[in-house]
């Protein structure tokens, strides 16, 4: 039986991690550890799933931050009052969130994903954590960069000493693209010769366009990272294409509709 968490060798004084599709009780395309309540998965199993993933990690489940992701750059700063609101009330705090952060131990943050990059964060000097969902549409909106100017505000985190990890996501070779979204990566004033290729059209219909555009989203983020100030070094990439590996984890463009996500996360020892 394959690992219901993808761990990743990330900081001693964290745990980083990524859910898998095994081990939980959901079924069909939420099948079957999924733990986003916002995808319309019965709820029942997204909270047993969630108590599987606590019980592994040794964080209580109430720790865990779910935010309800809509693909902008809205970030929220995790403080004890978080854990005092009702659940009501702390979904409602948490509507709309693409990013968040805290210095609070044995508090899980991360990002809900499925193609999508998940980017998650350390600053070791000051003890903070973060995570961001840069799916294409945050990635044009340069999210990364705008959560590593986040840590800078709240924790006086320096570029220079934060470590990043790029996780599981759609590669280059996968995320075919229409000439819209090439368009809004070019507009935004992103490199194209560093992150866009032509390929021959994947699935292509008898009216289709011989080649399409390709787009590396985790090179985007791995570059705006590094124009932010963080260090070649200081950036892991899982190099996991979600894509190639929709048995081990979800990927929207294989699931279609109806899927759970990943839980791309890590908490502070």
């Amino acid at each position: 039986m394959p690992s219901s968490l993808h761990y990743y060798n990330f900081s001693p004084d964290v745990t980083a991690f990524t859910t898998t599709r095994h081990g939980g009780f959901s079924v069909g395309n939420y099948a079957s550890l999924n733990i986003n309540p916002h995808r319309g998965d019965d709820p029942l199993a997204v909270e047993k799933n969630l108590n599987v993933v606590a019980n592994e990690l040794g964080v209580p489940s109430e720790r865990f931050v779910r935010q309800h992701q809509i693909h902008e750059t809205n970030f929220r700063l995790i403080k004890e009052d978080c854990f005092k609101l009702t659940n009501e009330q702390r979904e409602e705090w948490l509507e709309g969130i693409d990013g968040v952060a805290t210095n609070l131990t044995g508090t899980c943050v991360g990002a809900f994903t499925a193609d999508c990059i998940p980017v998650i964060f350390y600053d070791p000097i000051h003890r903070a954590i973060a995570a961001a969902h840069a799916g294409w549409r945050g990635t044009v909106k340069r999210i990364a960069r705008k959560m590593v100017d986040f840590l800078w505000n709240n924790f006086n985190s320096c570029p220079d000493d934060i470590l990043a990890l790029i996780g599981p996501g759609i590669t280059l070779k996968n995320f075919e693209v229409g000439q819209e979204v090439y368009d809004a990566f070019s507009n935004a004033g992103f490199d194209m010769d560093a992150i866009a290729r032509k390929f021959p059209t994947m699935n292509p219909q008898p009216d289709s366009q011989a080649e399409k555009w390709h787009i590396d989203l985790p090179e985007c983020n791995r570059l705006q990272l590094i124009n932010s100030g963080l260090r070649a070094e200081n950036i892991t990439l899982s190099g996991i294409d979600t894509y190639d590996n929709a048995d081990d984890y979800f990927s929207a463009r294989r699931l279609k509709v109806g899927f759970g996500t990943m839980f791309t996360g890590l908490f502070i020892h």
